[in-house]
């Protein structure tokens, strides 16, 4: 679960619902490992020290570009229906 707060604390659990999603696994915990996975990143739970900086920002950078994306295409889709 992310450290970071939302600006509207009941969100959390949609997020966590749109972060599952985008990452293609069904629990939100698993999303930085499954997409770690598939970049061919060694991530670990626990200690992640010999990753670089570079490393780390490709597991979350992928991770909020999507849902950020996600979301655009939600507002575009929702949007279009009025």
């Amino acid at each position: 679960m992310s450290k970071r707060k939302l600006l509207v604390p009941e969100s959390r659990a949609a997020m966590d619902e749109l972060k599952a999603r985008v990452s293609g696994t069904l629990d939100p915990k698993e999303a930085k490992y499954e997409v770690a996975k598939e970049q061919g990143i060694p991530l670990q739970r626990g200690y992640n020290g010999k990753l670089t900086s570079e490393q780390a920002g490709k597991v979350g950078g992928s991770i909020g570009g999507n849902m950020v994306k996600e979301l655009v295409r939600m507002a575009q889709e929702n949007m279009s229906k009025k």
